[in-house]
């Protein structure tokens, strides 16, 4: 794969999880998820790595904060 193609992909995986909302998280996870195994070199994947758990964190906290909600109601 391309050098430019592996930039692109990992841009787009910080892009998703910078833009990441509670009602988007779920799909931005799954998209990053398909553009990370695409990226054809351990330090690719290494530099994407920061916001794949970035989001996974993210997902992590909205959905207990969703749940606690829930709780209280």
């Amino acid at each position: 794969m391309a050098p430019t193609v592996t930039r692109n992909n990992v841009r787009q995986i910080r892009k998703l999880y910078l833009e990441a909302t509670p009602r988007t998280i779920q799909g931005n996870l799954q998209k990053a998820v398909e553009l990370l195994k695409s990226l054809p070199t351990e330090s690719a994947r290494q530099k994407a790595a920061v916001y794949m758990d970035g989001l996974s964190q993210l997902r992590s906290e909205w959905t207990l904060a969703k749940k606690r909600r829930a709780k209280h109601r």
